[in-house]
């Protein structure tokens, strides 16, 4: 119950404050409807849950979630001169690609999944929610750092030859250009 208690704290001090973008939206809201903003928010949350089982556009949805905070975010992150937000956002993109391109050849599981977007937009929420140590950085610390580290050298050596293969390719083009 404390477990609880501290959530809905920590929702109701997201939702009152004015740095953040949904602030007014919500402020809004309660002013028309005379319904605390904390109810408001929670029947949002109920309604996109199950639109995202039942609805139609889901797989869209899903993604502009996924997509126009975190990016709202980055792009403020890139206008201050701290480093941490930056990190903290160019983390949230690479595990965002990499789970990308892995979901793209496991597609086929989107059809027999029905709660399938529902499942996707809440691990992106975990990936993006405002906490020290959020999903992104757990999944990158945990996952695929390990994994760059490991292969690394070997990438790295991949793109110089292909960079030098390239440069070389470009100046026998011009080379031989240049003779005719």
């Amino acid at each position: 119950m404390a477990r609880v208690m501290a959530t809905k704290e920590a929702v109701e001090k997201a939702l009152r404050d004015d740095s953040k973008p949904w602030t007014k939206l919500f402020a809004m809201a309660e002013a028309k409807t005379g319904v605390d903003r904390l109810y408001i928010f929670v029947a949002s949350v109920a309604f996109l849950g199950l639109y995202l089982v039942f609805g139609l556009g889901q797989q869209l949805i899903c993604n502009i979630i996924g997509f126009i905070y975190p990016a709202y975010c980055s792009m403020k992150a890139l206008e201050t001169p701290k480093k941490d937000d930056d990190t903290k956002w160019l983390t949230y993109w690479v595990v965002f690609a990499v789970f990308t391109i892995i979901e793209f050849f496991s597609d086929f599981i989107v059809g027999w999944f029905p709660v399938y977007w529902l499942f996707k937009c809440v691990f992106y929420i975990w990936l993006m929610v405002p906490l020290e140590y959020n999903g992104s950085l757990i999944i990158y610390h945990r996952f695929i750092r390990p994994k760059f580290i490991q292969y690394q050298p070997k990438v790295d050596n991949i793109m110089t030859n292909a960079r030098d293969a390239a440069v070389k390719a470009a100046a026998d083009v011009l080379s031989h250009e240049k003779d005719n």
